[in-house]
């Protein structure tokens, strides 16, 4: 089975970086809800937030030590958002684990 992602993190496809390290990599969105939005993203696949295990774990802590840099680059270190979707009702569109980073516009909470 093809995955979006996995192709996008192994540079088949072609992707606007911010970011990347051996770990993650975090490139804009194509569809942006925000002025700024950065998909977060494992190298290695991982359906969702939902199939986290030990290593799993260790790539999340590592992907979020990494956002104050990411939005310090971004020009957004004092206001933003991360969103994690888990699976297609609460709207996760690829099964691949990702974050999505919004900043420069106000939010509304709850989200719609």
């Amino acid at each position: 089975m093809s995955c979006i992602f996995c192709d996008i993190a192994g540079g088949k496809i072609p992707s606007q970086k911010v970011y990347e390290d051996d770990v993650m990599l975090a490139f804009k969105d194509l569809n942006p809800q925000a002025p700024v939005h950065v998909l977060l993203i494992p190298k290695s696949h991982i359906d969702s937030l939902a199939q986290i295990d030990g290593a799993g774990a260790q790539t999340v802590a590592h992907m979020m030590e990494k956002i104050p840099a990411i939005t310090k680059t971004l020009g957004c270190e004092e206001s933003f958002r991360i969103v994690s979707n888990c699976g297609a009702q609460a709207g996760q569109s690829v099964m691949h684990l990702h974050f999505h980073l919004l900043a420069g516009r106000q939010f509304a909470w709850p989200p719609g």
